[in-house]
């Protein structure tokens, strides 16, 4: 059920903008360990619609071993805000 649900989310997202060079310029990065990766497509997926989301830059999530590093612009979105959306979509982020 759950992976049913991230799919349709997934598919609404589409596929992320390009992002403006001033933007990578003010980035900052920062990776967490995340739970709940059953598949490639939760690490895809997660890493799509990160990228969807206003201040995030970049996001490459790795399986199996769970890890997500995600480049952002603070000044658009908190690292609170980036471990809330995560845990939205049902994953649970460790450390």
């Amino acid at each position: 059920m759950f992976r049913r649900q991230f799919l349709q989310l997934l598919t609404v997202a589409g596929v992320s903008s390009l992002t403006p060079l001033e933007a990578m310029k003010a980035s900052q990065s920062v990776t967490y360990v995340v739970k709940g990766f059953s598949c490639i497509t939760c690490a895809t997926g997660l890493d799509t619609m990160l990228s969807r989301q206003k201040g995030v830059i970049s996001s490459k999530s790795t399986y199996p071993e769970g890890k997500v590093t995600v480049s952002f612009d603070p000044g658009q979105i908190s690292e609170h805000s980036i471990v809330q959306f995560i845990t939205d979509l049902g994953f649970k982020v460790e450390g």
